[in-house]
């Protein structure tokens, strides 16, 4: 009886490239607006999960701060004026 063991190696040759996102929205903590109303905010703005954006108003309470959405400006703005126009505190970083 004979026994081979034979080894086969393959190669990717495809290329990952990673995108650097440079823009990203950051809500800041306030004393006005409730966790319903920021998770809700986030619901319909940044189209959030109900999940993400109770975990995102966790972390904007407990933190001072958290990035929302990561994007290109051009998407970003209209939901960073969206979340202010709410009453919200937030800006693009």
């Amino acid at each position: 009886m004979k026994i081979t063991n034979s080894t086969h190696t393959q190669e990717d040759s495809d290329v990952l490239v990673e995108e650097a996102v440079s823009n990203k929205i950051v809500l800041f903590n306030d004393e006005v607006n409730s966790f319903d109303f920021v998770i809700e905010a986030l619901i319909k703005v940044c189209g959030h999960e109900a999940i993400q954006a109770e975990q995102c108003t966790i972390l904007v309470h407990f933190k001072g701060r958290c990035t929302v959405k990561e994007g290109d400006y051009d998407d970003l703005e209209p939901m960073c004026t969206a979340l202010l126009d709410r009453g919200l505190t937030a800006e693009i970083q």
